[in-house]
């Protein structure tokens, strides 16, 4: 209990120099998650994006100079993992904030908190979608669709495993590949496209590469992308077309493991429960979706699902700007999350205690 005579209060202060280093995906819209929560609160950034494609965070940056920001606020460096291992050990940086797989996420929390630097590191995923035979079939297969395979799978935030329960399979996998079939790939700023190409011919290999790992396992390929041709004009891109792996078993490679391409695996279960462990089994934690008419089942998956972030007949767990953006398991590494969190991130707070005579 304080002595009535001394007053106290909270403040909280900003940092310092943080650096941002961002995916290939989504170039400018994840350093702007970040970049203006930590200038609004007092700090400056250095950001690195990805060398795969660093054009338009580059274009974007004259933006802050035109707003009238002053020089060396928001700062940008090019490189590859070299640069951003530079940053997380200068010792001007006291945060880091990163976005990207797994692998990297887990050795940029590590060596960034190993020099007592605070570290918010959103890693991969392995979205479990449980399918059950009660849920509304158009509007749930084209959601479904749509979200395995826009962008071509590559980003954090897509289905990467169907799990349909009971009857959904002989109900929905007719009309499922109906849909699929529709799916338009090729150049990505044509009006009459619906997915693109993959980033790079690596990851095109290493995407054909699981799905021949899967067939060689067991799987059956009912609609095989690898065949699939775009117009000679755009021949040299690295497209590959929609996927759907039946036969999959939960342990499977592809079933386990982020495939970051178009790519749906199927599992089947016999009920709620078993599929709810399918999913729950899985090594991420990002989102986990389910597809019903029935508010028991959604109510349930929504309190036993272990993952971040839940939907409820929606492919895409995407929560706005006033919620954290959570994540669990090898979908995170740190304390603090991104968006309303970020606030925390950015400040440190000071008690402050006063008593005049």
């Amino acid at each position: 209990r304080g002595e009535p005579e001394i007053d106290m209060e909270m403040v909280r202060e900003p940092l310092g120099v943080f650096a941002i280093i961002s995916p290939f995906n989504f170039p400018i819209m994840i350093p702007m998650w970040f970049i203006p929560m930590a200038i609004t609160l007092g700090n400056t950034v250095i950001v690195k994006p990805s060398e795969l494609d660093p054009v338009p965070i580059t274009y974007f940056m004259k933006f802050f100079k035109d707003a009238g920001y002053p020089d060396g606020v928001v700062n940008l460096v090019n490189g590859d993992s070299s640069t951003s291992q530079l940053l997380i050990e200068h010792k001007n940086i006291v945060g880091v904030v990163f976005v990207g797989s797994t692998p990297v996420a887990e050795k940029v929390y590590s060596q960034a908190c190993s020099k007592g630097k605070r570290a918010l590191c959103q890693a991969g995923a392995k979205n479990p979608v449980v399918l059950m035979p009660d849920a509304a079939p158009e509007q749930s297969i084209d959601n479904i669709v749509s979200g395995f395979f826009d962008m071509a799978g590559q980003r954090c935030l897509a289905p990467g495993l169907l799990i349909m329960v009971g009857e959904a399979y002989d109900k929905f996998i007719d009309m499922l590949l109906d849909r699929v079939r529709k799916v338009k790939v090729g150049y990505q700023l044509l009006e009459e496209t619906d997915t693109g190409p993959l980033v790079t011919k690596k990851a095109k290999e290493r995407v054909v590469g699981m799905i021949e790992k899967a067939l060689n396992q067991g799987a059956k390929a009912l609609l095989d992308g690898r065949t699939y041709k775009v117009g000679e004009k755009y021949s040299e891109g690295f497209y590959l077309g929609p996927t759907v792996l039946d036969n999959v078993s939960p342990d499977m490679e592809i079933a386990r493991e982020e495939v970051f391409g178009p790519v749906m695996p199927i599992v089947r279960a016999s009920t709620f429960d078993e599929a709810l462990e399918i999913a729950n089994s899985r090594d991420y934690g990002n989102t986990g979706t389910i597809y019903t008419s029935s508010g028991k089942y959604a109510r349930e998956f929504a309190r036993r699902m272990n993952a971040g972030n839940i939907a409820i007949n929606m492919a895409v767990a995407q929560p706005n700007q006033f919620f954290p953006f959570p994540g669990r398991k090898k979908s995170f590494y740190g304390v603090l999350h991104g968006q309303t969190d970020a606030l925390d991130f950015f400040t440190d707070r000071k008690v402050i205690m006063q008593r005049w005579w």
